[in-house]
Formats: C-alpha cells, sequence, structure tokens
C-alpha cells in the first residue's frame, strides 16, 4: 500500500459499439435503464480490488461493460482494505458492491459484510467476481454474497444480476 499511485481507468463506449445491434445487449440496457427509472437515477456500483490481489483487468472489464450498459460504476484501484471499501460504499450510497478476487482475497468478503453492517451498509448487496474455488462459494452464500461469478461468466448474466439486486433496493 503507497507503491501504487495510479488509478486504473475503465473505459467507456467499447462494449456499446461494439455490440450496438445486439437485441440481447438492447434487452439489456432496457433492463439497466427501467432500474434507473424505478431508482431516480442510474444503479449505482462499487467495483473494489482488497487485500494483496493486484490483478485488475478482469474487473476493469466488468467495470466498463456495467458502464456501457447504462450503470454508474465507482472504480477503486487494487489493494484497499476492508473500511476503506465499507466507507465508500455508504458514502456514495452504492446499490452494489462487487469484490474482484484473484488470489484468495474473497475469503475477505464475511469481513467486509460484517463491517458493512456495523457502518449501517448491511442491506448493500455483495457479489464476488473472480476465482473462487466452490468450497469458498459455498461459505460466501452462507455469509450472504448475493452472487459469485467466475470467470467466463456472461456479461449478460452479470449486467441482469447487478441490475436486478440494485432494483430491489
Amino acid at each position: 500500500i503507497g507503491r501504487y499511485d495510479t488509478v486504473p481507468k475503465p473505459v467507456k463506449g467499447i462494449y456499446g459499439g461494439a455490440y450496438e445491434n445486439d437485441a440481447k445487449w438492447e434487452q439489456l440496457k432496457q433492463g439497466v435503464l427501467a432500474t434507473e427509472r424505478r431508482l431516480g437515477r442510474k444503479p449505482r456500483m462499487l467495483v473494489a480490488k482488497m487485500g494483496q490481489d493486484g490483478h485488475d483487468r478482469g474487473s476493469r472489464v466488468v467495470a466498463s461493460y456495467l458502464r456501457d450498459a447504462g450503470m454508474e460504476v465507482i472504480y477503486t484501484p487494487p489493494w484497499q482494505p476492508i473500511p476503506a471499501v465499507v466507507k465508500l460504499a455508504v458514502e456514495e450510497d452504492v446499490d452494489v458492491i462487487g469484490i474482484s478476487s484473484l488470489a484468495t482475497d474473497h475469503l475477505l468478503v464475511p469481513k467486509l459484510m460484517a463491517a458493512l453492517s456495523a457502518a449501517d451498509g448491511g442491506d448493500i448487496p455483495v457479489v464476488v467476481g473472480g476465482i473462487v474455488p466452490d468450497s469458498d462459494e459455498v461459505a460466501l452464500r452462507a455469509a450472504g454474497v448475493a452472487a459469485v461469478f467466475h470467470p467466463g461468466a456472461a456479461r449478460d448474466d452479470i449486467v441482469a444480476t447487478i441490475s436486478g439486486l440494485a432494483a430491489r433496493k
């Protein structure tokens, strides 16, 4: 912590342009738009990398297509401590928190959820994406994680799930 001073930024417009005439993509965007109308603002998601996991390419890709689908995405640099993620999620009034994990940092998620509850953010659904062994997924779901996305998860499923979770808030 402290040695990494750049903030990687997901791009916008890559996926929207590539899927411009795709009926499924348009349907997903309409679902996000319906959630936006319900909330009175764009669905807001925090994408974070906790612990010592600095592999952020997958989280940037997901953040990029969530943005292109119409969501507001708040993206953190890698190596975020739990208190920083909780503080940002509560301050920004996010609808969903997405934790990206490649190096077993998903094991920190139950502590994150406990810290969220203590900070009056226990109603914020948490999803996890990345390398998550089946046995760890069982434990994460038992701790209250709303969804787990493994490598190769379909973008359509990710967008629809996150939009649906945001709509419940």
